[in-house]
């Protein structure tokens, strides 16, 4: 009997040796998981924060694209001031030459007033182009920002996943520690019967 009961308790203690080795690997393929998982996690952070500043940047050049798109316009403003000054002069230049009958004057002043129109048109069209690239530069900025806060939420979000991966690896290693001891003492108890 005394045989018999020896042999039950090699059984058993095998089977649990076998059991507890069994779990051992899947703890420590969960770790080496979850390092992998920081190393991802990591990594995206690091883009996260890559992609901030690219946007950052952009934004900084929308910004001075708008800057100058305003020092545009009211230089062209200036300009359509001083054409339509000029026009005023002009439509008074021809006005007194028609008084005076002199047909060369006359001619040169119908000249003069077709070239300050079309000066006129050109800073209007000029005007019309750079608050059209005004209004798109606007747009860009605008969406440079929404671009920034999405990728602050990426961000956000890769760094929760980073400190929960290492909460789990953390969980993982203590397990296999755990693992370790527990087949460690049956195994000890096993050479001591």
């Amino acid at each position: 009997m005394k045989r018999l009961t020896g042999w039950t308790v090699a059984a058993a203690c095998t089977i649990a040796a076998v059991a507890v080795l069994s779990v051992s690997p899947a703890s420590a393929q969960d770790v080496r998981n979850d390092r992998q998982d920081l190393r991802q996690d990591r990594q995206d952070v690091r883009q996260d924060t890559r992609d901030i500043r690219g946007d950052r940047r952009d934004i900084r050049q929308d910004t001075r694209d708008i800057r100058g798109d305003k020092r545009d316009i009211a230089k062209d403003t200036q300009d359509i001031r001083q054409d339509r000054g000029a026009l005023q002069g002009a439509r008074q230049q021809l006005r007194d030459a028609n008084k005076s009958g002199d047909p060369n004057t006359i001619k040169a002043a119908r000249e003069n007033l077709q070239k300050t129109r079309t000066d006129l048109r050109g800073d209007l069209k000029d005007r019309r182009s750079d608050v059209r690239d005004l209004h798109k530069d606007r747009q860009d900025r605008r969406t440079d920002v929404k671009d920034v806060r999405h990728d602050k939420q990426d961000r956000r979000a890769d760094v929760k996943d980073l400190h929960q991966d290492k909460q789990d690896r953390h969980a993982d290693q203590r397990d296999v520690r755990q693992d370790r001891r527990d087949l460690h003492q049956d195994v000890s108890a096993r050479r001591t019967k």
